[in-house]
């Protein structure tokens, strides 16, 4: 037996978000994706925790491409991260790569310990006119 890591594992360690031109500019539109099997690890306990995330946005010029999104939402099942900082996280990582009009990112985990939790984090895209 060969502790050889999998391609599989190889693809999510070395996950890269990456993009395309929104190639209808000239019309607002929503892209939403639902991502029911999210895991990652709670950093007090190590137990794993479960989660639907849903991400929704308007985008602006870019488009986020979905192996890499996949492969990125991947990169949390070992990771220790507060459910409040998974969904900011990943608001801020897509929304710095899109720059997106608009997005929303909840987090919808399982319950724990008689506790169901869910986070919702937004961003704004600035306003290039002035008020």
């Amino acid at each position: 037996m060969t502790n050889d890591k999998l391609h599989g594992e190889i693809a999510i360690e070395e996950n890269k978000l990456e993009v395309f031109e929104n190639r209808t500019q000239d019309r607002d539109y929503e892209i939403e994706f639902m991502i029911p099997e999210f895991t990652c690890l709670c950093p007090r306990s190590g137990f794993p925790d479960f989660a639907t995330i849903e991400i929704s946005y308007v985008p602006d010029k870019l488009c986020v491409e979905l192996k890499s999104l996949k492969l990125y939402i991947n990169s949390f099942r070992n990771k220790k991260v507060y459910h409040e900082d998974v969904t900011n996280d990943i608001l801020s990582d897509l929304s710095k790569l899109l720059n997106p009009k608009f997005m929303e990112v909840v987090a919808d985990f399982n319950v724990r310990g008689n506790i169901h939790t869910v986070i919702r984090a937004a961003y704004h895209q600035e306003s290039s006119l002035e008020s």
